[in-house]
C-alpha cells in the first residue's frame, strides 16, 4: 500500500536528528511512495534525508477559517470578561513564558482595565500556573468556574480545551507563545484567521515561513522579549485603527495563501490512479 507524507515539513534541528541515525532513517524516507511539503525549505531537507517524489504543496493551515460559531463564543465570552475591557489574549504558553510575562506586567504599564487572559499550552500544566499566579498574589479567574470576572481582577486563566478560537476571537490583542523562549513557537494562524492583530517572540523556528511572511505582510509583529510584548500591546491597545489595519492584513495575508487543500489533491490525484477493472 503506498504510504504519502503530507503537510511535510522538517526543521533544521531535526533534520540534524534525523542524519546522526541516517543508517535507519533514509531508508524509512525512502520507502514513502511521495512527500507533499509545506515550503521549499521544508522539500530540500526532506528530500536530503532521503525522501524521493517530494513536492512543494503549501501549508494546510492556510486553509483553515475560524469554526463556526467561534465569533458567538468569542462575544459570549467577552461578555463574562467585561465587554468594555481591552483583553490581550496569551495562547499557548509554554512552562517558563507565564513567569516572563508577569514579570513584564509588573514593569510595563498596561492601559487601564485591560485583562490578560494566560492560556497554557498543555493542560497538565494548568495546575503549575494556577500555583505561579498564587505564589505572585496575583488575583485571577478560573475559565472552568464559567463566572464573569469581577472588574479589579486582571488576570485570567484559560484553564478549558477546545476554546482557543473563542478566546482569539475574544481579544484585542493576541500573544502567541511557545516563542518568548527557544521553543520554536505555536501556529499563529488561528489567530490571524479570527482577525486578531497577533504578536509573536523571536523564537518561531517551527512556524518559520509562515511567521515571517506574516510580520513582512503586517498582519502580526515580532517582539524581542517580554518587556517588549507588554509596551507593543499596549500601543496596539490604545490605537484602534492600528489594530483595523492589521486585521485588514490578516485577511489579506491568509487570502493570498489559501489552496494548499487544492493543490495537495491535486497532486496526489497525479500520483495515485485507481487500478484498471479487471
Amino acid at each position: 500500500m503506498p504510504l504519502y507524507l503530507v503537510n511535510a515539513r522538517l526543521s533544521p534541528r531535526s533534520f540534524a536528528g534525523y542524519r546522526r541515525f541516517a543508517a535507519l532513517t533514509q531508508p524509512m524516507f525512502a520507502a514513502l511512495a511521495g512527500v507533499a511539503a509545506q515550503t521549499a525549505d521544508d522539500a530540500r531537507r526532506l528530500a536530503a534525508a532521503g525522501a524521493t517524489g517530494v513536492a512543494v504543496t503549501g501549508n494546510l493551515k492556510f486553509d483553515a477559517e475560524a469554526p463556526p460559531g467561534a465569533a458567538d463564543a468569542g462575544r459570549a465570552l467577552r461578555a463574562r470578561f467585561g465587554a468594555a475591557r481591552p483583553v490581550l489574549v496569551a495562547a499557548s504558553t509554554r512552562d517558563g513564558e507565564e513567569a516572563l510575562l508577569l514579570d513584564a506586567l509588573a514593569r510595563g504599564a498596561l492601559p487601564a482595565g485591560t485583562l490578560v487572559v494566560i492560556v497554557p499550552r498543555h493542560p497538565q500544566r494548568f495546575d503549575g500556573v494556577a500555583a505561579l499566579l498564587t505564589s505572585r498574589g496575583v488575583a485571577f479567574v478560573r475559565r472552568s468556574a464559567d463566572a464573569d470576572v469581577p472588574a479589579d481582577v486582571r488576570v485570567v486563566l484559560g484553564d478549558t480545551l477546545g476554546e482557543l478560537p473563542a478566546y482569539y476571537a475574544a481579544a484585542d490583542v493576541a500573544f502567541v507563545g511557545g516563542s518568548l523562549l527557544p521553543l520554536g513557537g505555536q501556529n499563529l494562524l488561528e489567530a490571524l484567521a479570527a482577525g486578531t492583530p497577533t504578536l509573536v517572540g523571536p523564537h518561531t523556528f517551527n512556524f518559520a515561513e509562515a511567521t515571517e511572511k506574516a510580520v513582512e505582510a503586517g498582519a502580526a509583529m515580532r517582539v524581542a522579549d517580554a518587556d517588549a510584548l507588554t509596551a507593543a500591546a499596549a500601543a496596539l491597545l490604545c490605537d484602534p485603527a492600528r489594530r483595523a489595519r492589521m486585521r485588514e492584513a490578516a485577511a489579506a495575508f491568509l487570502g493570498a495563501h489559501r489552496g494548499a487543500t487544492e493543490r495537495l489533491w491535486v497532486w496526489l490525484g497525479d500520483r495515485v490512479r485507481p487500478s484498471a477493472p479487471r
